[in-house]
């Protein structure tokens, strides 16, 4: 619909453009100033001819592309590790040795925790676990009749506290925690609850000032936490579809340019990582509707989380509170978690450092740069921090 949307629009403007009646913003300029001289000069009739088949090319590589994920033949088959804890629908999978140190990993609410550990080739689980690390992954799974009546109190407090607990005693007591995206926000009040059992914190694109950019996005999201839950009352859950509409109106040709370019791309291992990127992104989860209302109404339409407001368990979460060595991961081209909202939380925490990889949000996790730029630097931190093989300093407990 919005391909179509673009399609149709672009014609219909086209007489408009030329005439000079569609307004342009101004920061087109000279650009904009330069293409209706153009136009003026041209012949209305051959430039539409020209725009019918530009946009009959478009639609056809877009639908090419679109058919072409319909069928590949790639299915996501890679095993689960053990599960070393489960309470509800929460589980908890052990992928590494019981030597190592420990880290916790807190992924997002809403989306399958298996972006972490993608594939065999693309896992950043797998390779901490290699490094020496022994990753403990939150694997949320869809709320279950129990969880559609969490808060995230319940999470926090809740299911966070006792993973935490499974992790010491299953370990040396050498534990981390790192949160991703959503996760990072609950991996800070996690770590701010238990100062004295989480050892080094790490924060890979986590929203905090949700107003830093995009303020009048985050607001409209926030004037919609009202409406959502009053039509997702008799479910006691926010749908999948209804949570991806919100995900795609914050760039509503997304899937038009990947498609696009999707249907470019020669078979072998490009075109099975998207397709595996790709169905991890169509197979999201629900959020309990309480969550939703503190995460829309909160989150983005008040900033609590930048204000200082935002309270788990009647206490505010705040940065200044986290005294344990934190890493802030920050993609540059990150268009889902703006930079800004991200390197907020920095100048507030006593002992915080920031990396920049030159990534985007899901590129950090699994992209062609991420080895080099986010993994490997990660895992020397986290050994550097947690006390693991090849560490220069171990903290004592």
């Amino acid at each position: 619909m919005n391909a179509s949307g673009v399609w149709l629009s672009s014609r219909a403007a086209l007489p408009l453009l030329r005439s000079g009646l569609l307004p342009l913003r101004p920061e087109f300029g000279t650009a904009a100033a330069a293409l209706k001289e153009r136009l003026a000069a041209a012949a209305l009739d051959r430039i539409a001819a020209a725009l019918d088949r530009e946009l009959r090319t478009r639609e056809a590589a877009f639908l090419a592309g679109l058919e072409r994920y319909r069928h590949h033949s790639y299915r996501r088959a890679l095993a689960d590790p053990p599960v070393l804890w489960q309470d509800g629908t929460t589980r908890l999978l052990d992928y590494g040795e019981a030597r190592g140190p420990a880290l916790l990993v807190v992924p997002s609410l809403i989306n399958r925790a298996y972006i972490l550990d993608l594939t065999a080739e693309t896992s950043l689980l797998r390779h901490l676990a290699g490094a020496g690390i022994r990753p403990l992954l939150v694997d949320w799974g869809a709320p279950g009749e129990v969880e559609r009546g969490f808060d995230l109190t319940d999470y926090v407090a809740g299911r966070l506290e006792a993973a935490l607990d499974a992790a010491h005693a299953a370990t040396d007591g050498r534990v981390g925690v790192m949160g991703y995206c959503m996760g990072g926000l609950l991996a800070l009040a996690l770590a701010a609850r238990r100062k004295r059992d989480v050892r080094a914190l790490a924060l890979l694109a986590t929203p905090w000032s949700f107003h830093a950019e995009r303020a009048g996005h985050a607001r409209l999201l926030g004037a919609l936490a009202a409406p959502l839950a009053l039509a997702c009352s008799a479910l006691r859950e926010v749908p999948v579809d209804i949570l991806q509409a919100l995900f795609t109106a914050a760039d509503p040709l997304v899937a038009m340019r990947k498609f696009s370019r999707f249907a470019a791309l020669d078979d072998g291992p490009a075109a099975r990582h998207f397709v595996a990127v790709e169905d991890w992104l169509n197979d999201g989860v629900p959020l309990a509707i309480e969550v939703a209302r503190e995460c829309l109404a909160g989150w983005y339409g008040a900033d609590t989380p930048g204000a200082g407001q935002w309270c788990i368990a009647g206490r505010p979460v705040r940065p200044q509170g986290v005294p344990q060595p934190t890493l802030v991961v920050v993609p540059s081209h990150d268009h889902i978690v703006p930079p800004a909202s991200a390197e907020a939380v920095v100048p507030d925490l006593p002992a915080g450092e920031r990396l920049a990889p030159s990534s985007g949000h899901i590129g950090m996790i699994v992209g062609r740069t991420a080895p080099a730029e986010v993994w490997r630097p990660l895992a020397r931190w986290l050994l550097r921090n947690l006390g693991g093989p090849g560490s220069k300093t171990r903290r004592k407990g």
